[in-house]
């Protein structure tokens, strides 16, 4: 493989695997949050507690996939130095901006009021800690605008001019309201709160599989989950055909390739405009990963409402065959999602800003044994931080609530000395 295609490797499968962990969180953190104000909200008792549990059960996986995530993030940003320095000698006056807002608000907002809320149980009005979650939610869509506001740049440069080949920002309205960015990120966000809702509903239908208790529980927890995913699922295909047109327009060649006519035609056209070169895309791994997307996206939504309708008379969970196939539905999403990535990046080739900048431009100057060694840590130390998500994840959510750490505390020694007590004891309910 030659220095480019190492380096595309590497920034290819780091950036896959780490979407995966975004996906999920950005699913996730609104369940929590509506989770927590209905516990809030409510004045019973015995509902309150339940949805409590609901909070701290979940909240607990959407904080391991988060503290996991942010390790893989990091490595992102000083991926641009390390192997694609000529982007930033091109396009950072232009590009520097979104990443570093994104920055601030995933690795200093958002964490500082994911933290606040972690340890708040117990500490914190109820109306505060409420607060905090849906602080933490508005962070990381807006940690997503930002960042799709940079690769919106990516896909449909616009909003700057070009001095002796770098660019300049002119117009920061016209990059913030780019529609390559915009609509992106629309289907981002229902892609997510699809992912979220099956990844609830398939881990409820485990429990109700494995009758490990906790029926309430899990049975507000399976409805959530489906309602949201039902209703994420059908507008996510809905977004996703309203980007078409906006492909057709600023990247027409992958539409082609997604259309499988007129790629020699562009082919033809492209060369005359900017030399030499083969403008076509990787056609099968696009259509292909369009193919699988669309698929397993119309998939999803027919399943999730068939087992709506099902919650009636706990139909769902009664009927074992559909209760499975739940389950076993928790990793579509991911691949949809991943399909949909290969589809906006790769359908790009060989522009890293699309029409103005190739990947070979920007490359950086570094030796293939340099970017061989690279390639093989990061990945290597990608897949080693997935699996022990996935780990982790897995073992909290089969454990059930009784195993939930988040919430709880440490009961302070006794006056005079003593022994600790064994247990932990839950936070007050508020």
């Amino acid at each position: 493989m030659s220095a480019a295609d190492l380096a595309r490797l590497q920034f290819a499968a780091t950036t896959g695997i780490h979407w995966l962990f975004v996906i999920l969180t950005m699913g996730l953190v609104p369940l929590v949050a509506i989770m927590h104000t209905r516990a809030a909200l409510s004045r019973d008792p015995a509902t309150r507690a339940t949805w409590e549990r609901m909070t701290r059960f979940w909240g607990q996986m959407y904080v391991v996939n988060y503290a996991v995530g942010i390790a893989t993030g990091l490595v992102m940003e000083f991926q641009f130095g390390l192997s694609w320095s000529g982007l930033s000698k091109f396009a950072g006056n232009v590009f520097g901006a979104p990443l570093a807002l994104e920055t601030l608000i995933a690795f200093f907002a958002e964490s500082t009021f994911l933290g606040m809320w972690i340890f708040g149980w117990g500490r914190l009005r109820r109306g505060v800690h409420v607060a905090l979650i849906w602080l933490v939610a508005l962070t990381a869509y807006a940690s997503a605008y930002w960042i799709m506001v940079a690769n919106g740049f990516l896909q449909h440069p616009v909003g700057h001019e070009l001095r002796d080949g770098v660019a300049y920002l002119t117009d920061f309205v016209a990059l913030l309201t780019n529609d390559s960015a915009l609509i992106a990120l629309q289907h981002v966000a229902l892609a997510a709160l699809t992912t979220g809702g099956v990844f609830v509903a398939g881990v409820s239908a485990w429990h109700f599989l494995r009758h490990t208790g906790e029926a309430r529980l899990f049975r507000a927890s399976l409805r959530l989950g489906l309602w949201v995913s039902t209703i994420a699922s059908f507008f996510v295909v809905v977004v996703g055909e309203q980007q078409r047109p906006v492909i057709a327009a600023t990247q027409p060649m992958k539409e082609a390739v997604i259309r499988g006519s007129g790629v020699a035609e562009l082919q033809e056209r492209l060369a005359a405009e900017h030399g030499p070169g083969n403008y076509v895309p990787w056609e099968e791994s696009v259509r292909f990963s369009m193919d699988a997307m669309t698929l397993i996206g119309n998939t999803v939504s027919t399943i999730t409402l068939i087992a709506l309708v099902l919650v009636w008379k706990d139909r769902v969970v009664r009927w074992r065959p559909v209760a499975w196939v739940l389950v076993a539905m928790i990793p579509f999403p991911f691949l949809a999602s991943v399909g949909g990535w290969v589809v906006r990046e790769v359908g790009r080739q060989p522009w890293l800003v699309y029409g103005e900048l190739t990947v070979e431009e920007a490359l950086s100057n570094v030796s293939r044994s340099s970017l061989l060694v690279s390639c093989a840590a990061f990945i290597t130390l990608f897949l080693a931080l997935a699996t022990t998500n996935w780990t982790l994840i897995t073992r909290f959510a089969r454990k059930g609530p009784d195993a939930t750490q988040l919430g709880v505390t440490e009961p302070l020694p006794p006056p005079g000395g003593g022994p600790e007590p064994e247990e932990r004891q839950p936070v007050a309910t508020y």
